[in-house]
């Protein structure tokens, strides 16, 4: 059953940062597609079609139904520059955070990437996301815990796991190998898979 607290609308908690409390708007699925929506009638009307591909806690939202919310949607947009600018504007007429939408993933894409189309019909925006194997192997080289006012990504992972029936860790290792050729799992994360996944068999 889901909190009486957590609102069907975007969520505000309550974060420290040097000291200081401040407000972090999170956004619910029902936030999230008012806003992508927004975004495409604005890119429609300067008769742009505007490509999104969606990674991280928003793609677990959007298109697993994991997350109640996330704090932000990492995406890579196009065309870029125009496509930022609509995001200031909708971040301005919906009280969003300027970074409600952002391509800082841009950082972590593997070289070759596979994606598939989500199938929401939103005007003016074409919605793509990495494979089920693509997102594992980017969560999995994160692999990060939770920290006040950030999820981390181990529940992402204990999702995946049993999404894709992951047997060992080895075999996460396979996907890594297929989309990061250069990167290969250190002990103390090999650890922490190789519990979510025991985890997923109970």
């Amino acid at each position: 059953m889901a909190s009486p607290f957590f609102s069907l609308h975007s969520c505000l908690h309550i974060i420290k940062h040097n000291g200081m409390i401040q407000r972090m708007k999170y956004l619910d699925r029902s936030t999230m597609l008012q806003a992508l929506g927004l975004l495409g009638r604005l890119a429609q009307k300067e008769g742009m079609q505007l490509e999104c591909c969606i990674y991280g806690g928003a793609l677990m939202l959007l298109a697993y139904n994991a997350r109640e919310s996330t704090k932000d949607i990492d995406a890579v947009i196009r065309p870029r520059e125009p496509a930022l600018r609509l995001v200031q504007e909708v971040a301005r007429e919906m009280d969003l955070p300027e970074n409600w939408l952002n391509d800082q993933v841009r950082t972590f894409l593997a070289p070759t990437e596979r994606h598939r189309r989500l199938p929401l019909d939103l005007p003016g925006l074409h919605l793509t996301a990495p494979t089920a194997g693509y997102l594992l192997s980017m969560k999995a080289l994160a692999c990060r815990t939770a920290l006040p006012g950030y999820t981390g990504d181990l529940d992402d992972l204990r999702f995946l796991i049993r999404k894709m029936n992951i047997r060992s860790v080895d075999e996460i290792q396979g996907w890594i190998d297929q989309y990061y050729p250069d990167d290969v799992l250190p002990p103390a994360q090999r650890e922490t898979l190789n519990l979510l996944i025991e985890e997923a068999r109970t």
